[in-house]
């Protein structure tokens, strides 16, 4: 990989990561477009360690809150209360997409990197967002989120292995399927990533460090230096820190008909490029 593509992925990865536009599918369509190649899903993963660490620091009070009740709630029963029942929420909201992911990590790395497929779920799973935020309720507040939301919300995050669908995006329609507000269906989303999010792209860090053993399928796929892949993750990690901020506000003054729009013609663009032979599937 040549350090102009590793500093571009980083940027794209960082200012997608938390939108509802498919930050997988953005750095798999970059690569293609503009470098005539594949980064591979263990670049996706690592330098998603960077985006999460902004989300980390961003919301270090919440998330020691939820540990400090979770831990002191183990103990004492009579100290459950709602930051602990909320911890559990995203303990058992992150399970779905650790197990979908290690049963079929070939198929991640391979066929679900195709990039008809890809465009294809960018469309269809845009115009799926654009129905949660037109028919949800949107009447119910962060004090009010059960387990069934966290369980329903970790589900669609799942659906999210396919580059395309948007983890973001995936959380925030369940959320507004289920009635949340706007800005609490984001914010659980933000908390929901932390655990997969950091299990996956520490497993994937030895594929990046030793490429020959890397379990690779499809097209041509390329893989940065430490050095590269350091750079890229920092860069993702400044850029993502600054569009949490921006993206919180947004949501809680705006539709989200923005990026169902672009979802569904980045999609059309992808899918007419290939199949057109303008770039490769695979």
């Amino acid at each position: 990989m040549g350090w102009l593509e590793a500093i571009v992925l980083g940027i794209v990865q960082g200012l997608t990561e938390f939108l509802p536009v498919s930050s997988s599918a953005h750095l798999r369509i970059t690569s293609a477009f503009f470098f005539g190649n594949d980064a591979g899903a263990a670049f996706t993963a690592v330098t998603q360690l960077g985006t999460e660490t902004a989300v980390l620091i961003y919301f270090f009070s919440d998330i020691w809150r939820l540990l400090k009740a979770w831990c002191v709630g183990l103990v004492r029963r009579e100290d459950r209360g709602y930051d602990f029942r909320l911890a559990w929420y995203v303990i058992l909201g992150s399970l779905p997409i650790g197990v979908l992911g290690l049963a079929f990590e070939d198929a991640i790395k391979g066929p679900a990197r195709n990039l008809y497929l890809n465009g294809a779920v960018l469309v269809i799973f845009g115009l799926i967002l654009a129905a949660a935020e037109r028919y949800g309720r949107q009447r119910r507040g962060p004090d009010q989120l059960s387990l069934r939301d966290g369980l329903v919300m970790g589900c669609a995050q799942a659906m999210a292995l396919i580059p395309g669908v948007s983890r973001s995006g995936g959380t925030i329609t369940a959320g507004l399927f289920l009635g949340l507000e706007r800005a609490v269906a984001v914010r659980f989303s933000f908390l929901l990533a932390l655990p997969a999010v950091f299990a996956s792209g520490l497993t994937q860090i030895p594929d990046i460090l030793d490429p020959t053993s890397a379990d690779v399928q499809g097209g041509v796929v390329v893989f940065p230096s430490v050095a590269q892949m350091i750079v890229a993750t920092l860069v993702a990690f400044v850029l993502g820190y600054a569009s949490i901020a921006w993206l919180l506000r947004f949501v809680e003054n705006h539709t989200i008909y923005v990026f169902v729009w672009y979802r569904v013609l980045l999609g059309l663009i992808v899918v007419l490029a290939v199949s057109n032979g303008v770039v490769p599937a695979t």
